[in-house]
């Protein structure tokens, strides 16, 4: 109940927010598509490499846009359009003026342009590109802003718990908003679909209002922080005076720096590939319904938020015991969050069992959660003092996977959405997570750098 992990409770509630602005369309865009339309422009020879429906699975054929799977891609990607774009400018401003205002900011353009959605779907396909990426622009801020607040807020002995709990928030955002999302498509209110913007936009705004009259930018300017609690916090964290210059060559010639990078790239390649296009390849191949859609593809994401956790805790125990020194923690954490999942990923391409698929899914997605006690707490070790730049900085190569996966799974599965295109999918997958883990265990530390 401190200060410092209240914050981190709050924030919970902000990536929560934010992730659920993020992902509501993957699920939304299985009943905003036509599927007679879809079909119609798939190859007509895959019915061999395909899941065989269920009695359950209902198709639907109401959708009111007639897109493609290349358009598909192109709306679950255009938000990664804008959200690489803020990446660096968030991360040197949270450094400049505090967090609070760009984080909360950030959440606020994207929840007022998630209210906007359907009515720019149905003006036009050009404009809803324009919406979404003009929502990436909002929301690329969100990390590196949060990072440059634990980089005054976090001691090391809680750093792994406070960024796990933070950024748990993103899977539970993502855990309410796609079964959410499946019961909303499905039901009346609102128009169907509609209502998915509607619902999230609107929670996000009464977020946005709690987070700027309770959340402050550095300890020494909250007024409800204990004495005690603010001596043990600025004993602990490097005193953050301001910025004057950034050392912007040594950042970006610090082979520590391109660990983490790497590692970010190479860990988003398999999770956003999950995140956006999971909804599309339980429907397409497992033949899941779309409100059965909606809990099967968030139930990988609460078992994420669950290990996120609970690897957290593992993190600073391993650590405040002396089991393991700091970079011997982030690389074993970082090596558990890449290979489990390169394993369960392939594996899920096999077979129509639907069970199986979603365990091998769920088990890829828990070991994932150890990414958040690896490369993603790494840049308050070694830089606090720019930990929202360096988050910027890897955060802006992370983003590429964002349009450069779901591109890929439109070009392998545009003319045939069968179980042989996604495993080349899930192959892809496993090869980027394999490469992540062998850079960032060659090239990685826990130790402050000499130019902080």
């Amino acid at each position: 109940l401190s200060t410092r992990f209240s914050l981190a409770y709050l924030a919970f509630f902000g990536f929560m927010n934010v992730y659920a602005l993020r992902v509501n369309l993957s699920v939304a865009i299985l009943s905003m598509v036509n599927s007679t339309y879809m079909a119609s422009h798939n190859n007509s020879n895959i019915s061999g490499d395909v899941c065989p429906s269920s009695h359950a699975h209902k198709t639907l054929e109401t959708g009111e846009f007639n897109w493609d799977a290349h358009k598909r891609s192109l709306v679950l990607g255009a938000f990664f359009y804008g959200y690489i774009l803020t990446q660096l400018p968030g991360g040197y401003l949270a450094s400049r003026f505090g967090g609070k205002w760009l984080f909360g900011g950030g959440v606020l353009c994207t929840s007022v342009l998630t209210l906007l959605t359907p009515v720019a779907a149905r003006t036009s396909f050009a404009l809803l590109i324009v919406v979404r990426v003009l929502e990436g622009i909002g929301e690329g801020v969100t990390f590196p802003a949060m990072h440059a607040m634990w980089g005054s807020w976090a001691p090391p002995v809680d750093r792994s718990r406070l960024v796990s709990v933070t950024y748990a928030g993103s899977q539970f955002g993502t855990v309410v908003a796609q079964p959410i999302s499946g019961i909303l498509c499905a039901s009346t209110f609102l128009g169907g679909w509609p209502s998915v913007f509607y619902v999230f936009g609107s929670l996000g705004v009464l977020w946005c209002i709690v987070w700027f009259i309770f959340a402050h930018s550095t300890p020494d300017k909250h007024p409800r922080i204990s004495p005690a609690e603010l001596h043990f916090i600025q004993s602990n964290v490097e005193p953050k005076d301001e910025v004057l210059s950034v050392p912007w060559w040594e950042i970006a010639t610090s082979k520590r720096v391109w660990a983490i990078s790497i590692a970010h790239f190479c860990n988003n390649w398999g999770f956003y590939t999950l995140l956006t296009c999971l909804p599309t390849y339980l429907k397409d191949v497992l033949k899941f319904d779309i409100q059965q859609d909606g809990f099967m593809s968030a139930l990988p994401y609460l078992v994420m938020w669950i290990t996120i956790n609970l690897f957290g805790l593992l993190a600073d125990y391993l650590r405040q015991h002396n089991i393991l020194n700091t970079t011997q923690t982030r690389k074993t954490m970082n090596a558990i969050a890449f290979i489990g999942p390169a394993i369960f990923l392939v594996a899920t391409g096999y077979g129509c069992n639907k069970a199986a698929a979603i365990s091998m899914i769920c088990l890829a997605t828990a070991f994932s959660g150890a990414a958040f006690s690896g490369f993603n707490t790494n840049h308050v070790d070694i830089g606090s003092r720019y930990a929202g730049i360096l988050m910027g900085i890897t955060n802006t190569w992370a983003t590429i996977p964002g349009f450069a996966g779901p591109a890929v799974v439109g070009l392998l599965t545009e003319h045939n959405p069968g179980k042989s295109q996604w495993q080349i999918v899930f192959y892809i997958s496993a090869a980027v997570y394999l490469f992540g883990v062998v850079a960032y265990t060659l090239l990685g530390t826990g130790k402050e750098q000499p130019w902080n």
